[in-house]
């Protein structure tokens, strides 16, 4: 947004945005804490075509944390994503929290087809030094 001064008066001109280019086949991104699922789909090249979370589902405090709220977030991404026109998906899932494997059911039953299911979970080959241990 590109703001312009006249005097007192404050103009702001509107960029366009892009159209994101969709065919049938797509990625489905799902990053699932022990607070929240957080869902992203794209089109095969990575433009995310929408997103949501079980936050912005309405959920809030611990039952953003549900796998009940992690599959109504996906279905309101899911019904956007075949609108446009997107079929089939592959699924990369990340984090160790209780929405994973319903939403993985909410992509199905939403009506797209799951055509690979990945874990992408970061796990550390040792990580940083460990605490000394606790004397008492």
């Amino acid at each position: 947004m590109a703001e312009v001064k006249e005097g007192s008066k404050v103009i702001v001109k509107k960029t366009k945005k892009a159209q994101v280019v969709i065919t049938s086949l797509g990625r489905a991104y799902i990053t699932s804490t022990f607070n929240n699922t957080l869902i992203t789909i794209t089109n095969d090249k990575g433009d995310v075509i929408g997103w949501s979370s079980a936050g912005s589902a309405g959920f809030k405090g611990t039952r953003k944390s549900t796998p009940f709220a992690a599959s109504s977030a996906m279905e309101t991404v899911v019904k956007k994503a075949v609108e446009k026109g997107l079929k089939t998906v592959e699924v990369y899932v990340k984090g160790p929290g209780a929405g994973r494997d319903s939403a993985l059911r909410a992509i199905k039953s939403g009506g797209l087809s799951i055509s690979l299911i990945a874990d992408i979970t970061p796990v550390p080959h040792n990580g940083p030094r460990a605490k000394k241990k606790r004397r008492i």
